[in-house]
């Protein structure tokens, strides 16, 4: 692999050299609304050539010539070009093509490639507008239907039953990491995509191609822009802010785009019911650099550079919960500190070659270092009581009787230090109506993990010994045996994997009569060995066959029918290797699924309006399953492969103008996912949410159409959880009360990309706008995770709530120039 790898360098280094007989006409292809155009032809005389998904073109041109150049689209008017340029020179040219008829964007460009292949395509400047307690990609994908997660400070997500380790994404086809040790969601901080970035979000729910990665759930599949002017925009807001610049340089042969954000969580943690003297900020520096040494050859740099401080001193809580007629509180006062610091430092470099107008080859090589710290002492006392419900008492609303008195602290000094490296080289050869994708990838993974953490729980003066530990009648009867934590995990590991991994797929486009047919067909195959200090080498291999096929029927009616599906495994990752004591289990297996999809989209007119109809009903068995249990964000894995598992259910999603003008959408998501271990019986999965509703609506005022609103609007049935981490899900089988939230944000336009003036204050400015947002505006009380605390008398354990953010109200302003 080396000596390929060599020779493709070579042979990329070579290209520099040999002097063109001709010119180069390229650039970005875009509608008025900013979005990349694919498809467009781009001819002259009897030679040309189309935009990709990106709207990127290269054109070669005679020297010394001049030439019509004709740019055309079925959708969009056509655009003829004069251009005469000397030898090897490069002109840029990106117009903006104009619509034939007026409709909004996701009619305006039928992508059929993408919606058959599954693809969900979200409009950038939709993720910008639409308020979240985290704003962004994520926060969008949480509208969609099969998507969940019930915890607004994270911006990890459960895709149809899998957990948050199942979902690949890819920045500019290059894979990127989240940090391993995050408990939390208070604690995760940015999102490694900088959505003011983004030109292309991707976004398939199962049934992917053989390209993309070895995980069982999803893709998201981000592009970075490639700017074509100087500009700069400006996001700030009482939580943070973010400044992006853009432009070309070296007679436009060197694009940059740089952002750089800041994000401080003060304003949510605060909400809770916990009172803190916290620091929450979290920064990062991201920059996509793209370099055309000639026509052929193109070189782009990604790189981010990302800190995370979460500085938490608790001092109090009061919690109120149970029933009317059996109202409890827990009152608790906090002594100790937590101290965290996540450090990730990531670098890829990526080299594109046109062999030739049928052969495009790529390396690309990535490293992600991150070091990780997770420190703290909390004590906890606790006075857990029943309320006084009288109301005319005087000490109504105060704690009339307490049913457990004690403390707990808790302990931790961990440390993750991990290096991901990696090369890979890959290619697409397209021919006609054929495309043939390849490549080879080789990884390694080194990681250096220390656990050190404990729990020591004291209820009324007496130490509560560790779970499944015979019990004893204390304080009845003395107890002399040893006295031990709660909980108590210490390891120390050095771990190494090394991965090789190649596919092929094959795809085409065909037509059956006047019926248009997509289909294709791909294998993968992943071989990983595992070995570190004091642990044996394993060595493992597996293989993926994955198919798609997609038929649109000439019909009256504008649909699209698809199926799909095949074999996706998961070799294990780190953290799926390190079962609940810390100790790594080298022989872990991959996780293996067999997964069918079928789809249907339906394209109709309502109001005369359009509208869109996607339906997907989807059924997967999986085998070799690594259970796990989940806190808050954090999964702990059994490390054993000793269950089965399936998931099956009905996805739909209803998107279009509901308001002229705009696009918004509802979705609706039923699942059902159970798991097998050791044949005991099949019971929910963690992630066994059954009902899904999401809605994103977009407004204006109709006489004030400057004055814009936006509503995010989500309602996921209860998960099994709130059990301790250490308890047997056999045992207890208990849910979570549904997650409910409405977040809703108003903004005025002074301008924008449609409303530009030539003169007076705002003639300067791109894009400006000021608004507020209010995050969980009915102030629903969502919980997350239960507090235990035990009764000494009764030895009864009590599940106290842990509520997420209560309402907040924030102020935003956008600036773009």
């Amino acid at each position: 692999m080396l000596k390929t790898a060599t020779l493709t360098l070579c042979f990329l280094l070579a290209s520099i050299l040999i002097t063109a007989q001709t010119a180069t006409v390229k650039g970005v292809l875009k509608t008025d609304k900013n979005t990349p155009l694919e498809g467009v032809a781009i001819t002259f005389l009897n030679a040309g050539t189309t935009s990709d998904e990106n709207g990127e073109y290269i054109l070669k041109i005679p020297a010394n010539t001049e030439i019509t150049i004709k740019f055309s689209h079925i959708s969009f008017i056509t655009l003829n070009k004069i251009v005469k340029l000397q030898k090897n020179k490069t002109l840029l040219f990106s117009p903006i093509l104009e619509a034939k008829t007026e409709i909004i964007n996701e009619v305006n460009i039928k992508d059929t490639k993408k919606d058959a292949q599954g693809f969900i395509m979200v409009n950038p400047s939709d993720v910008a507008k639409i308020p979240g307690a985290n704003q962004g990609v994520e926060n969008i994908l949480m509208t969609l239907p099969g998507v969940n997660n019930n915890n607004e400070l994270s911006t990890q997500y459960n895709v149809r039953g899998g957990n948050f380790d199942e979902n690949l994404v890819y920045v500019n086809g290059i894979e990127v990491y989240r940090p391993f040790l995050v408990r939390s969601g208070q604690q995760e901080g940015l999102s490694f995509v900088n959505s003011a970035m983004v030109q292309n979000v991707n976004f398939s729910a199962g049934g992917f191609q053989a390209k993309y990665g070895d995980k069982l759930s999803s893709v998201l599949d981000i592009t970075y822009r490639t700017p074509t002017e100087l500009a700069t925009a400006i996001n700030a807001s009482f939580l943070g802010g973010s400044v992006t610049v853009e432009g070309l340089m070296l007679q436009n042969k060197l694009s940059a785009l740089v952002g750089v954000r800041y994000r401080d969580n003060s304003l949510f943690i605060n909400s809770k019911d916990i009172e803190t003297t916290s620091n929450p900020n979290f920064t990062d520096a991201q920059t996509f650099l793209s370099y055309s040494v000639n026509p052929k050859l193109k070189i782009d740099f990604l790189g981010n550079f990302s800190i995370n401080n979460y500085n938490f001193t608790p001092q109090s809580r009061r919690t109120k919960f149970g029933t009317i007629s059996n109202p409890q509180e827990l009152i608790v006062y906090y002594e100790g500190q937590e101290k965290d610091k996540f450090k990730t430092v990531f670098g890829a470099l990526k080299g594109s070659y046109l062999v030739n107008e049928n052969l495009n080859v790529n390396v690309t090589t990535s490293s992600y270092h991150t070091i990780e710290e997770e420190y703290y002492d909390i004590l906890a006392s606790y006075n857990l009581g029943e309320v006084n419900s009288d109301f005319g008492s005087d000490n109504f609303g105060e704690v009339a009787f307490s049913e457990g008195i004690g403390s707990q602290l808790s302990h931790a000094r961990n440390d993750l230090d991990a290096l991901i490296t990696n090369v890979e080289i890959n290619g697409t050869f397209k021919r006609d109506s054929h495309q043939i994708d390849f490549g080879i990838k080789y990884q390694n993974e080194d990681t250096k993990d220390r656990i050190n953490e404990w729990e020591v729980i004291d209820s009324l003066g007496f130490s509560v010994r560790p779970p499944n530990f015979t019990s004893n009648n204390q304080p009845y009867e003395p107890f002399t045996g040893e006295l031990l934590p709660f909980q108590n995990i210490k390891a120390k590991n050095h771990t190494k994997i090394d991965r090789l991994v190649w596919f092929a797929q094959y795809s085409k486009n065909v037509f059956w009569n006047n019926h248009k047919i997509w289909y294709n067909i791909g294998i993968r195959s992943h071989n990983w060995n595992v070995n570190g200090d004091n642990m044996e080498t394993v060595n493992q291999i597996i293989y993926s066959l994955r198919g798609q096929f997609a038929i649109k029927p000439d019909w009256e009616k504008d649909m699209l029918f698809r199926i799909s599906g095949g074999m996706y495994n998961q070799p294990p990752f780190y953290k799926e290797l390190r079962d609940q004591s810390g100790t790594v289990i080298p022989t872990v297996d991959a996780q293996k699924s067999l997964q069918v999809i079928l789809g249907n989209d339906y394209s109709f007119k309502l109001w005369e309006r359009p509208f869109k109809l996607v339906s997907e009903v989807y059924y997967k068995h999986l085998t070799d399953v690594n259970t796990y249990t989940v806190d808050n964000v954090k999964v702990r894995y059994s490390a054993d492969n000793n269950a089965t598992a399936y998931a099956t259910g009905v996805d739909l999603r209803l998107n279009g103008e509901f308001v002229p003008g705009t696009e918004s959408w509802v979705s609706i998501g039923f699942l059902k996912t159970e798991e097998n271990k050791n044949n005991q019986g099949y019971i929910p999965r963690p992630t066994d949410q059954r009902f899904k509703f999401g809605m994103l609506f977009q407004d204006y005022v109709p006489n004030i159409p400057n004055i814009k609103m936006y509503l995010n609007l989500v309602f996921n049935t209860g998960v099994p959880g709130g059990s301790p981490s250490y308890s047997n899900p056999y045992q207890y089988q208990n849910r979570l009360n549904a997650y409910k939230r409405a977040d809703i944000g108003i903004s005025y336009v002074f301008t924008d990309a449609k409303n530009q003036y030539q003169s007076g204050w705002l003639h300067d400015f791109k894009e400006l706008s000021v608004g507020f947002e209010i995050f969980n505006m009915f102030d629903v009380q969502n919980a997350i995770t239960n507090t235990w605390v035990r009764d000494v008398y009764s030895k009864q354990f009590y599940g106290i709530p842990n509520y997420m953010t209560s309402r907040v109200f924030n102020v935003k302003v956008d600036v773009k120039f």
